[in-house]
């Protein structure tokens, strides 16, 4: 037996299993990449950061304006569902609350509303203009706004349009906490906002 030869051999080897990347050795080849697992990081997984701090208290604006309203749209978001009512020129003021019940404007008729909370959301701005003409005619009064697959509202009602303010009846799935803000434009049109949050 060569001790020389085995000796040489066994430092060969040794100097081949070096000159091995060391990528080869600790990631495997992937036959099919797309169904390979990949990382994540943590912060592409992250949930919404919600705002917070809003409540459930009525929230006023006394601000009136004869700028009417010209339509009444809803939207879904992360934390909240909101319901935006346009205003053709100068902002108005609102009053929003939680209601037993919402009536219609004028007539004091009960408007029904889905859910297990109402809110009442009064506009100080007419649906009307100086002649007296509807600015805003919903084709459906008791549905403005399809909103089957929202997490918190259940139904968006016009209650009415009375000496120079507006009225509309929102259906919430529970008293959830809300806020309400308005937003100038597009152009010198003017929006009155609300946001009802999906959880406390």
């Amino acid at each position: 037996m060569n001790i020389h030869r085995i000796t040489r051999k066994t430092i060969l080897a040794a100097v081949a299993v070096m000159a091995i990347p060391a990528a080869a050795i600790a990631a495997p080849a992937v036959i099919n990449s797309a169904s390979a697992p990949r990382t994540t990081s943590a912060a592409a997984v992250a949930l919404p950061s919600c705002p917070s701090g809003w409540g459930s208290l009525p929230e006023a604006n006394s601000r009136m304006t004869q700028a009417p309203v010209t339509a009444v749209r809803t939207g879904r978001h992360a934390c909240y569902d909101r319901l935006v009512v346009d205003i053709r020129g100068r902002v108005a003021g609102y009053d929003v609350r939680y209601v037993p019940n919402v009536y219609t404007d004028g007539e004091g008729a009960l408007v029904p509303l889905r859910g297990g909370a109402k809110l009442q959301f009064v506009v100080r701005a007419p649906a009307y203009d100086a002649a007296g003409r509807p600015t805003y005619t919903p084709a459906k009064p008791r549905e403005l706004s399809d909103v089957a697959g929202y997490s918190t509202f259940r139904q968006v009602a016009i209650a009415g349009s009375f000496e120079g303010q507006t009225t509309i009846g929102v259906g919430v799935r529970a008293r959830l906490p809300f806020r309400v803000f308005t937003l100038a434009g597009p152009g010198s049109s003017t929006r009155v906002v609300l946001d009802v949050a999906h959880h406390w």
